[in-house]
């Protein structure tokens, strides 16, 4: 005869012990995951708050809402006046007025989208203190100063865009002609600029062109224009990725010898970070942008404070999707910094993030 194929009157013991195993108490500061309840009602500042509750990207978001008022709260009279100060620093007065220094860096995408206008009014207010961007990131601002982008789909085929002269951006649409008007606006500021560097010697940077293109665009809905009235430095280290660099090439044929320098850009977007008390970085994407803000973070010992938001993923080894962990093995973040990645759609998630940080901060001043 075989086995018996009874079962056992009681449960398996090992069945317990495997699906019963008895808890750790969890330490007394745990946060409870508890959601918005709607009944009661519609209130959007407490949805927010509701956030780091929630669990999952929710909780991240809630986490970089927290980091970033951190940025914005910081004073050096927050901490001790160490022996070796500087004179300067040890007055009360001085030290109640030092921030943290704030780097905010997006790819060209997100000025493309409607974000432009939530980083225009960062700019605008003098919210952040230094930017990174890419091409993309600088002319697209200036093109939609001269021409509007429209709302399409993804799935609009390539081919028949072109056919009608319409370039696609995920599901944006930016008309060919929007790039002929850059052209005949930007032109005149490159023989211009050509001029100065001849015949008053002045060494041109990718910052300095476009401080000087701020200055041009004269608009107001434009965030360059208002990085020129506030001083706010713009770096660009790739300023030839784009339609600005197809620019600078139909000029260098039109009127050759216009020279763009990156030395001196590399120096003085290290200095933004070797000489703050304390750095913030919000880098909205990835790509040159993220390491060149993480980088020049890396010449202090790393950034105070430290927010990403990009759908990036780190299994292939690239910097765009490498976690915040991985830039303090390289120092570009403090071993003692509390930094956030936020996995998500900027445009998605920083008009959210903005709302409960820098634009309720500035109502509370006001």
């Amino acid at each position: 005869m075989g086995p018996s194929t009874s079962e056992p009157t009681t449960t398996p013991a090992s069945a317990v012990q495997a699906v019963l195993v008895q808890s750790t108490p969890m330490p007394t500061d745990s946060v409870q995951v508890k959601g918005y309840d709607f009944n009661n009602g519609v209130d959007y500042a407490a949805i927010m708050a509701s956030y780091i509750r929630t669990g999952y990207q929710a909780t991240s978001i809630g986490q970089a809402i927290e980091e970033i008022n951190r940025m914005i709260h910081w004073r050096l009279s927050d901490e001790p006046v160490p022996e070796d100060e500087q004179d300067e620093y040890r007055d009360p007065e001085v030290r109640q007025n030092v921030k943290c220094k704030i780097f905010l860096g997006y790819t060209s995408n997100l000025v493309s989208s409607g974000l432009r206008e939530v980083i225009r009014y960062l700019v605008e207010h003098r919210m952040v203190d230094c930017i990174v961007a890419s091409a993309g990131g600088v002319e697209e601002d200036f093109i939609k100063c001269l021409g509007s982008t429209y709302v399409g789909a993804f799935s609009l085929p390539g081919v028949e865009l072109r056919r009608k002269g319409l370039n696609r951006i995920g599901n944006l649409l930016v008309p060919n002609d929007n790039y002929c008007k850059f052209e005949d606006w930007v032109m005149p500021v490159l023989d211009q600029m050509l001029e100065e560097q001849k015949n008053d010697g002045i060494v041109w940077t990718p910052s300095k062109m476009i401080h000087r293109l701020g200055k041009a665009i004269d608009n107001p809905e434009s965030i360059y224009y208002w990085a020129y009235k506030n001083d706010i430095p713009v770096y660009c280290p790739a300023l030839t990725d784009g339609s600005l660099g197809d620019m600078i090439y139909f000029h260098s044929y039109k009127s050759p010898g216009l020279i763009i320098d990156i030395a001196g850009d590399i120096r003085a977007v290290n200095n933004e970070a070797v000489f703050a008390k304390k750095t913030g970085m919000i880098i909205l994407g990835g790509g040159v942008v993220k390491h060149h803000i993480c980088n020049a973070n890396l010449m202090r010992n790393g950034a105070d404070y430290s927010v990403y938001i990009n759908t990036g993923q780190e299994f292939d080894g690239s910097d765009a999707g490498a976690r915040p962990d991985e830039a303090v093995s390289w120092g570009k973040i403090k071993m003692t910094a509390d930094p956030v990645k936020v996995y998500a759609d900027a445009t998605t998630v920083f008009p959210l993030i903005v709302a409960e940080t820098f634009a309720k901060y500035a109502a509370k001043k006001a």
